[in-house]
C-alpha cells in the first residue's frame, strides 16, 4: 500500500474530471486512475465519496486506460500469485454469479483438463452485487477443497490439471472491500477488474460479454495493462454474463497479442445445442449444476446439458491452443467424457 498519494483524492477527481454527469465527464489519465484505486484499497476516501466515485465511473464508464491502471494497482496491492507449472486457460467469470441457469464451467473445465488443456478458475463467496452462486459454489456441492492458498491451488493445477483460486486468499485486499460494495446496490469497475486478476499468471484468459463492445474493452485494457500478463484472449456471449455460452446464434471475440480482435458467430445448434436457453435453467444452481456435472462426467445422460458441456470445454481447448478448430474440440470432449478420462480427472480434484 502507498504511504503518501499525489494531488487527486477522489473528491477532487469528482469535482474537476469525472463527477459531472455521463455527458461532460473526462476520463482520468492513468496516473490519476491510479492514485484513485490505491486510496481506495488503502480504504482512504469517505464512504460517501467513494461510492459517489463509483457511480461516476459507472455512468461515464471506463475506458481501457483507466481499467489498465485500476488491473495493475490491483496486481501489486492485492493479488498474490502462485504460478503452476502447467501452462493453464484462465477462466475468470462474473464473480457475482449465476441465479437460474446452470453453471457448467466446472463441468466443462473439467473436460478440457481431461482432453490435455489445463484449466484455472477462480471466484469470490456471494459477491456484490447479485450474490449469486459461482464456481465456488458448485465445487463446494461437489465436495472440493475451494478455501485453499495460491501454493495449494497452483499445486492442484499440476496434479489434476484443474485449479481454483479462492478470491480472499490470493485478492484478500480487494475481498476486503465487499461490505463497500455490497451498499452500492449496483456493480461497479471492482465487478470488471477482479475477473482478471490473473492468480495463475496465465498467457490466455477466457471470458464472457453481453455485447460485443465489452470484449473489445476487456482487449484495450489487456493491452493497457502492464502487470495482468495475458497475450492472448477469447470471450463470448454467456448466459447471465457468465462463461456458459449462450445457445443460438452466439457472437465469439478472439485476440492474440500483436493483432486486431477479431469475431466469428458459433451456431450452437451446429454442435448439438439444439434448445433454448430456458433449457438449461435449473431450481438452485449450485446444487443442480453439480449434480448435472457429476452426471454428464459419468457418461450419464442429461439432455441439453451433455451438448451444453462439450461446446463449452471445446471453446476452452480452443482458447488455449490445443485444438486447431471449435470442431475438433467437441470431438475430443465427446471422447474424454465416453472414454472415462473426465471423470477419472473429477474424482481426482475431488480427492486432492
Amino acid at each position: 500500500m502507498s504511504d503518501s498519494y499525489g494531488e487527486w483524492p477522489l473528491q477532487r477527481l469528482m469535482t474537476e474530471v469525472v463527477g459531472s454527469g455521463p455527458k461532460s465527464a473526462a476520463d482520468m489519465t492513468r496516473e490519476q486512475a491510479t492514485e484513485a484505486f490505491e486510496r481506495i484499497l488503502d480504504h482512504d476516501p469517505d464512504p460517501t465519496t467513494l461510492g459517489a466515485f463509483w457511480l461516476a465511473n459507472r455512468w461515464k464508464r471506463n475506458d481501457g486506460e483507466e481499467l489498465g491502471a485500476y488491473v495493475d494497482v490491483m496486481r501489486r496491492d492485492s493479488v498474490v500469485t502462485a504460478e503452476p507449472d502447467a501452462d493453464p486457460v484462465d477462466c475468470g467469470a462474473n464473480y457475482d454469479g449465476k441465479q437460474s441457469s446452470a453453471l457448467l464451467g466446472v463441468a466443462a473445465g473439467v473436460v478440457a483438463a481431461a482432453g490435455g488443456t489445463p484449466i484455472v478458475v477462480h471466484s469470490g463467496d456471494r459477491v456484490p452485487t447479485q450474490q449469486g452462486d459461482a464456481y465456488k459454489h458448485v465445487l463446494d456441492e461437489l465436495g472440493v477443497r475451494t478455501e485453499l492458498s495460491p501454493d495449494e491451488s497452483a499445486r492442484m493445477v499440476d496434479e489434476v490439471g484443474f485449479g481454483f483460486y479462492y478470491q480472499p486468499e490470493f485478492n484478500p485486499v480487494v475481498d476486503a472491500l465487499w461490505d463497500r460494495r455490497e451498499k452500492m446496490g449496483v456493480r461497479t469497475f471492482v465487478n470488471t477488474v477482479e475477473t482478471l486478476g490473473n492468480p495463475a499468471n496465465a498467457d490466455v484468459h477466457l471470458g464472457s460479454f453481453y455485447h460485443l463492445a465489452f470484449a473489445k474493452k476487456i482487449v484495450e485494457t489487456v493491452r493497457e495493462s502492464e502487470a495482468v500478463g495475458f497475450d492472448r484472449v477469447l470471450m463470448f456471449q454467456g448466459m447471465e454474463g457468465y462463461d456458459d455460452v449462450r445457445p443460438g446464434s452466439t457472437t465469439v471475440a478472439e485476440w492474440s497479442a500483436g493483432g486486431d480482435v477479431e469475431d466469428f458467430t458459433v451456431e450452437t445448434p451446429d454442435y448439438g445445442m439444439d434448445f433454448e436457453s430456458e433449457d438449461l435453467h435449473v431450481d438452485d444452481v449450485a446444487v443442480d449444476s453439480a449434480a448435472i456435472t457429476a452426471d454428464v462426467l459419468a457418461g450419464e445422460e442429461r439432455g441439453p446439458f451433455v451438448d451444453a458441456v462439450a461446446l463449452n470445454a471445446a471453446l476452452r481447448m480452443y482458447a488455449g491452443e490445443d485444438v486447431d478448430s471449435i470442431d475438433e474440440g467437441v470431438e475430443a470432449a465427446r471422447e474424454v467424457i465416453a472414454d472415462g478420462r473426465a471423470e477419472s480427472l473429477l474424482a481426482d480434484l475431488c480427492a486432492f
